[in-house]
């Protein structure tokens, strides 16, 4: 059983909701923009705690910061570490210039990383740091051969941060290459590709990241920010209906959404005050039906938001949007992506 933000929005300088340019972290993905992700709220709700800040449309610096350490200790050792073939084969000061290059076609996300990476390793060494000049915007299809970035500075600092860099980068690119064939199957269906909470842990934020730079939507970053009433969650409360009234008693503040298995089970959702529903694992004249069923009340009850999940692929895509789903969630996106084949070559020395 499975588990919204929008597509990019432009890469740069783009003005955060607070009025202050974004730049590296801070900037938004690129490139085949429509609404800005940070004014788009999540999928099925419009508010998130106070307690868990994120930068609109972006990666949270301090998030990064963190995520960037923690690798680059596996990586390293703890705090400063060392890397014994680059320390004992390169001199400190010697400078280089290293390309970010994609080894295959796809679609970029992560890069603005790369600058927290190699600023963390010059830190912990003591070395200058190294300039990365960012070439392709997150969000932005590119070729095998593409430079995405150009580094230059000391050539340990750009050894030491080769993998850690490669790691995260095409790990996130993976997720967003794999996202932009859902959103294209799509196109013009009117439905949205949704992930779901299973995502490699420590890297929610970025994963979540790159599905909205490869078209997709969010859902629920975590289980503090939706309810999400499920099987299990019925049968602890004993109805749907329980659950629903349980959730809004103690947590009045949050959205509700009720996963579905049969057509009684989505009305009795919707007489419960429920208008998100997720309609599991569903054939396809099944889920028409209940959609059906379900936007005939729509009169009564207001507007409601669908979702299709559940062992759904792609050749399937436009089938299951023809139901008039508005979402279809797929946990592959964040949990079977391959990376997208990416290398830092060194291209110059001295």
């Amino acid at each position: 059983m499975t588990e919204s933000r929008a597509r990019p929005s432009n890469h740069g300088t783009t003005d955060r909701p607070d009025g202050r340019p974004a730049t590296g972290l801070d900037a938004r993905p690129g490139a085949r923009a429509e609404p800005d992700p940070g004014a788009t709220p999540v999928a099925g709700r419009g508010r998130r705690p106070p307690t868990a800040p994120v930068v609109p449309g972006g990666l949270d610096p301090a998030w990064a910061a963190r995520t960037v350490a923690v690798a680059l200790d596996e990586d390293l050792g703890p705090a400063p570490g060392r890397d014994v073939t680059t320390q004992a084969t390169v001199a400190p000061r010697e400078p280089g210039v290293a390309h970010l290059v994609a080894r295959a076609p796809g679609v970029v996300a992560g890069l603005p990383l790369v600058a927290e990476v190699v600023g963390q390793v010059a830190r912990r060494f003591g070395l200058e740091p190294a300039g990365v000049e960012v070439l392709i915007p997150d969000g932005v299809a590119v070729a095998p051969g593409e430079v995405l970035a150009v580094l230059r500075g000391p050539v340990q600092v750009l050894l030491i941060s080769e993998r850690t860099v490669l790691n995260l980068v095409s790990r996130a690119s993976g997720v967003a290459t794999h996202t932009r064939r859902w959103a294209d199957a799509l196109d013009g269906t009117g439905a949205r590709v949704l992930d779901t909470r299973k995502t490699t842990p420590g890297l929610r934020e970025l994963e979540k990241y790159a599905v909205r730079c490869g078209g997709g939507t969010n859902k629920r970053m975590g289980l503090y920010d939706v309810a999400m009433v499920k099987d299990n969650h019925v049968v602890a409360a004993g109805s749907v209906s329980a659950a629903v009234a349980a959730v809004r008693a103690h947590f009045p503040d949050v959205d509700v959404q009720v996963e579905a298995d049969t057509r009684d089970q989505a009305l009795e959702a919707l007489d419960a005050g429920a208008r998100f529903l997720l309609l599991d694992n569903m054939a396809t004249g099944v889920l028409t039906d209940v959609v059906a069923a379900v936007r005939a009340r729509e009169g009564e009850v207001g507007r409601v938001e669908l979702e299709a999940t559940g062992n759904l692929t792609l050749d399937r895509a436009r089938e299951v949007a023809a139901t008039g789903v508005d979402y279809l969630s797929v946990g592959g996106l964040t949990h079977s992506s391959p990376i997208l084949d990416l290398a830092l070559d060194l291209v110059a020395r001295g």
